[in-house]
C-alpha cells in the first residue's frame, strides 16, 4: 500500500460549509467542535462533552466519531439537539438501543446513539442529518480526580491513539466502521481504530475547553496545565483557539487533602483516606521490569522509557532479585532468569536498557506470561511486576482473560508514557495487582514523575485493608487494596445503615486503624461514580470469563443511569425528516497524536503498519457492508483513509499476517493458560483442584473453537497442548487428558480434522455443563451474541 501525502492547500476549507469542514475529492468532514466544560470540586469533576456536526453533503448523511472519555469517568445523560428540538436520551440494553435506533433511521426520522467500547473509548452515530443541517450531541458526566503527593489531576483526553492490533482477521461483517480489521483476539478491533489525518492537515476541529475550580473550602495553591497554553481568570482555566484535538488535557490543581467518609443520604458512601505517617520496612523483592519498545514508543517517548526503567532498578538493593524483558513482536532478556541486585548486574542493566530502540508490534501478553513463570513460586518475597509502556494494545480483554488471575498474585505497577497514553487498561492492570499506575506525558514531567515511581515501587504504608461499621451491602464495596506514601486511599461502596466506620489494616510495626465519622452531602455525582467503579470491577470479572455477570452488569447499569459497554444511551426524534435511511455515512478521521513519529512515506510491518494513517483520495470510494436494517445503497464514506481489511498487505509484513499490519503469522499459536502460582517453598499446586476453576478458560476455548471457520489441524492440536496443562494444573482430569491426547495426535497422516473438530466441541461443551454462556441470555431468556455486535 502506498501512502502519499496530501498538500494543506488541497484541503482548503469551504467558503458555506462552516468552520472546520474540508473538502477533498472524497467529501466533507462532519465534525465541526468539541466543547468540554468542567466543573471541579474538590475531588469530583463534573463534565459536558459537546459534539457539533454538520451535514455539507446534498443528501443525508450518518456521521460516525470514535472519541475518548476518561476513564473513571461515570456518563450519565445524553441529549440530541437539532431544528430547535431538543431530545433527552434513553439508557437501554446495547442490542436494544442498536435496533430502535436502526428502526428510527429506516422510518426517516432522526436519532443518535452513544456506545462505549473500552473503559475510555466510545463511539457516538448521529443518523438522518438534512443537507445543511447541524446536529448537536451532549454528554454529561461525572469523574473522580486522583491525588498524589498535595496534588489532584484533572486528565481529559482528546484522541483515540492507534493501537496495536494482534490475531487473524476473522471472516464476517466488521463489527465497526473503523479501519483496522476484526481478529480473533481483537473480535471488535474495527470499533476502536478511526482513521487518522496525516499531519500538516488544517485543523478539522474547532475546540474549547473550560474548567472552573471550586476547591471546597480546601486552599488552594496553585494551577497547572503541563501540555496546552491555558489563559485564566480567577478559579478558570481556558484553553486558547486553535489547540488540536491531539492530546490530552491535564490539570493539576495543588491542595491538601483530608481524610472523610462523605454519605449521599440515599445509600452511597465515599471514603478518602490520607497516608498515616508511618515508616514502611520492606521485605526482599523479586521484580521483573518489562520495556515497550514497540514502534509506537519512538521519539520522545522512548528516551523517557529507558530513562524511567534505569531509575526503576536503581531502586533495586542487593537483597532483591530481578529480570529486565524488553519486548516488541518478540522478547528480549537483559540476563538468564532472575539475578542478583548486585552493583554488577543493576549496572549491566542499565546498559542493556540504553541500546533499547523502538521497533515492531505490541505483544503484550507473551512478556506478562513469561513475567509469571519467572515470579511463581517465590511467594516468600514480595513479588512485583513492573511495566513501562504507553499500553497502545487492542486485546485488553484477552490480555485480561488470560492474565489476570495470576496476576492478581502479585503487585503490579505500571507507568504510562505518551501524550494520549491508554490510561484505563493500565490502571486495570494495575489494580488487578494492587499496585499503581503512574502516567507520564512529557519529558519535562519525567523528573517528578519518577520522584513518585521511586516511592511507589517501594513497600506500601498498609496493606490487607479492610472497613468496619457501616452495614455495607455485600460485593459493592470497590477494590481496597493498600496504601502508598502520598496517595489517599479512595473507596467506594453501598451501605444501608451507619454513619461511621473504621479503616483496618496491616502496616509493619502491627496492625493498624482509623476512624471516620461520615458527613451527609447533597452529591448525586458519589452514586454514579459509585456505580461506573462498581460496573469496572464486574467488566473485568467478564472479560476474564465469568460470562454469567453480563445480567448482573446490564441491571446495575439501568438501575444507576450509568453508560457501560453492555449498554448504550439512544436519542430518537418523534419526527419523520427523510423519507429512509441516511444515504450517506462517514466516519470523522482523527488527529495523529502529538509527539507521536508516524511516518509519511510507505509503513513497513509492525506497530507502523497498525496506525492506518489517512493518505490521499483513491479512486473509488471504500464500501463498507451495510449494517442489517439500513440500506444497503448508501456508501460508507471513511473520511481520507487509504487501506484497510481490503487492502494489500503492508510492505514489511510477514506473510499470512493480517492485511495491513506486521502481526504473527496465521494461524497464530494460541497463548497457552498462565501458570498458576506456586505454593511456598516452590512446590507444586495440591491435586484435586475442582473442574470449576478452569471452567472460564474452557468456556473461552470452546468460544474460538466453534468461531473458526473450519477445522484446522494444527489448531486442534495446539488446543490438546492447552488443555493439557489445565489437566495438569488440576491435578489430574481423565476427561481432559483423553482429549488433549486425541488432540495432539492431529498432526499424524490421515488425521481427521472434522471429526477431531467436533469431538472436542462436544467434550468440552459437556465439561462446561451446557452450552457455554458466550454471552448472557436476552431479556426473553435467548442465548446472545456478541455484545458488540448486537442491533
Amino acid at each position: 500500500m502506498k501512502i502519499t501525502s496530501l498538500e494543506p492547500a488541497r484541503c482548503l476549507p469551504v467558503p458555506d460549509a462552516g468552520f472546520g469542514a474540508l473538502l477533498t475529492e472524497r467529501g466533507n468532514l462532519p465534525l465541526e467542535s468539541v466543547d468540554v466544560a468542567a466543573s471541579i470540586s474538590g475531588l469530583i469533576a463534573g463534565v459536558e462533552v459537546t459534539q457539533g456536526f454538520r451535514n455539507p453533503f446534498d443528501v443525508t448523511l450518518e456521521a460516525t466519531y470514535v472519541f475518548p472519555l476518561p476513564d473513571r469517568a461515570a456518563v450519565t445523560g445524553f441529549r440530541m439537539e437539532a431544528d430547535d428540538r431538543v431530545i433527552d436520551g434513553v439508557l437501554k440494553e446495547r442490542g436494544q438501543a442498536r435496533a430502535d435506533y436502526d428502526q428510527a433511521l429506516r422510518e426517516g426520522r432522526r436519532a443518535a446513539i452513544a456506545e462505549e467500547d473500552r473503559p475510555d473509548v466510545f463511539t457516538i452515530r448521529v443518523g438522518n442529518i438534512l443537507p445543511g443541517e447541524s446536529v448537536s450531541v451532549r454528554l454529561t458526566l461525572s469523574q473522580p480526580l486522583p491525588y498524589e503527593d498535595g496534588a489532584a489531576t484533572f486528565r481529559f483526553p482528546l484522541v483515540v491513539a492507534p493501537r496495536y492490533i494482534p490475531g487473524s482477521p476473522i471472516d464476517g461483517p466488521p463489527a465497526g466502521d473503523g479501519v483496522a480489521p476484526d481478529t480473533d483476539a481483537v473480535p471488535d478491533a474495527s470499533r476502536i481504530s478511526p482513521p487518522v489525518l496525516l499531519p500538516g492537515f488544517p485543523s478539522p476541529v474547532r475546540l474549547s475547553l473550560s474548567a472552573s475550580v471550586d476547591a471546597a473550602g480546601l486552599e488552594l495553591r496553585e494551577l497547572a496545565s503541563s501540555l496546552h497554553v491555558v489563559e485564566e481568570d480567577g478559579h478558570t482555566v481556558r484553553l486558547r483557539p486553535g489547540e488540536r484535538l491531539d492530546r490530552d488535557f491535564i490539570l493539576r490543581l495543588s491542595f491538601d487533602a483530608s481524610t472523610s467518609l462523605q454519605l449521599d443520604g440515599r445509600g452511597t458512601f465515599a471514603l478518602t483516606v490520607v497516608p498515616p505517617p508511618l515508616q514502611s520496612t520492606r521485605a526482599p523483592r523479586d521484580l521483573v521490569l518489562l520495556l515497550d519498545r514497540s514502534g509506537s514508543m519512538s521519539g520522545w517517548k522512548m528516551v523517557c522509557a529507558r530513562r524511567a526503567a534505569a531509575r526503576i532498578v536503581d531502586t533495586l538493593t542487593p537483597q532483591d532479585r530481578f529480570a529486565v524483558l524488553a519486548f516488541d513482536s518478540v522478547v528480549e532478556e537483559a540476563f538468564e532468569g532472575l539475578v542478583e541486585a548486585s552493583d554488577r548486574n543493576r549496572y549491566r542493566a542499565v546498559e542493556h536498557l540504553a541500546r533499547v530502540d523502538a521497533r515492531g508490534g505490541t505483544e503484550l501478553l507473551e512478556p506478562l506470561r513469561r513475567a509469571v513463570a519467572l515470579l511463581g513460586g517465590r511467594s516468600e518475597r514480595e513479588r512485583v511486576v513492573v511495566l513501562v509502556t504507553d499500553g497502545q494494545v487492542g486485546n485488553e480483554d484477552q490480555i485480561l482473560e488470560q492474565a489476570g488471575g495470576a496476576l492478581s498474585a502479585m503487585r503490579v505497577h505500571t507507568v504510562g508514557i505518551d501524550r494520549a497514553v491508554n490510561a484505563g487498561f493500565l490502571g486495570r492492570l494495575a489494580g488487578l495487582g494492587a499496585g499503581r499506575c503512574e502516567l507520564v506525558e512529557s519529558e519535562d514531567r519525567l523528573d517528578a514523575a519518577m520522584e513518585h515511581i521511586h516511592r511507589r515501587i517501594g513497600a506500601p504504608l498498609v496493606t490487607d485493608v479492610s472497613v468496619k461499621g457501616l452495614e455495607v451491602e455485600p460485593g459493592t464495596v470497590t477494590h481496597l487494596g493498600s496504601i502508598f506514601p502520598g496517595v489517599p486511599l479512595r473507596v467506594y461502596g453501598r451501605h444501608r445503615e451507619g454513619s461511621s466506620l473504621t479503616v483496618r489494616g496491616m502496616a509493619a510495626g502491627g496492625p493498624w486503624e482509623e476512624q471516620v465519622t461520615g458527613v451527609t452531602v447533597d452529591n448525586p455525582a458519589i452514586r454514579a461514580l459509585w456505580a461506573r467503579a462498581h460496573l469496572r470491577e464486574l467488566e473485568d470479572r467478564y472479560a476474564m470469563g465469568e460470562h454469567d455477570l453480563e445480567e448482573r452488569i446490564v441491571r446495575t447499569s439501568l438501575d444507576y443511569g450509568v453508560l457501560c459497554r453492555f449498554t448504550a444511551y439512544v436519542a430518537i426524534d418523534t419526527r419523520q425528516v427523510a423519507d429512509g435511511g441516511p444515504e450517506h455515512r462517514v466516519i470523522q478521521p482523527v488527529e495523529p497524536p502529538s509527539g507521536w513519529e508516524l511516518p509519511g512515506a510507505p509503513m513497513a510491518g509492525g506497530f507502523a503498519a497498525t496506525a492506518m494513517l489517512a493518505s490521499a483520495p483513491a479512486s473509488a470510494p471504500r464500501m463498507r457492508m451495510p449494517r442489517p436494517g439500513l440500506s444497503g445503497t448508501a456508501d460508507m464514506d471513511q473520511g481520507f483513509v487509504s487501506g484497510g481489511p481490503e487492502s494489500a498487505p503492508m510492505p514489511g509484513a510477514r506473510p499470512g499476517s493480517a492485511p495491513g499490519f506486521g502481526g504473527p503469522p496465521v494461524p497464530p499459536p494460541m497463548p497457552a493458560p498462565m501458570p498458576a502460582p506456586k505454593a511456598p517453598g516452590g512446590r507444586a499446586p495440591r491435586a484435586g483442584r475442582p473442574l470449576e476453576t478452569v471452567r472460564p478458560q474452557l468456556v473461552a476455548e470452546l468460544d474460538r473453537l466453534r468461531a473458526l471457520p473450519g477445522p484446522d489441524l494444527f489448531y486442534l492440536a495446539d488446543l490438546g497442548t492447552r488443555l493439557r496443562a489445565l489437566a495438569a494444573y488440576l491435578g489430574g482430569n481423565e476427561e481432559l487428558e483423553g482429549l488433549a491426547r486425541e488432540l495432539e495426535a492431529a498432526e499424524r497422516p490421515g488425521a481427521d480434522a472434522r471429526a477431531l473438530h467436533d469431538r472436542a466441541v462436544a467434550v468440552l461443551t459437556a465439561l462446561v455443563g451446557g452450552p457455554p454462556p458466550t454471552a448472557g441470555p436476552g431479556p426473553s431468556g435467548e442465548r446472545r451474541g456478541p455484545f458488540w455486535k448486537r442491533g
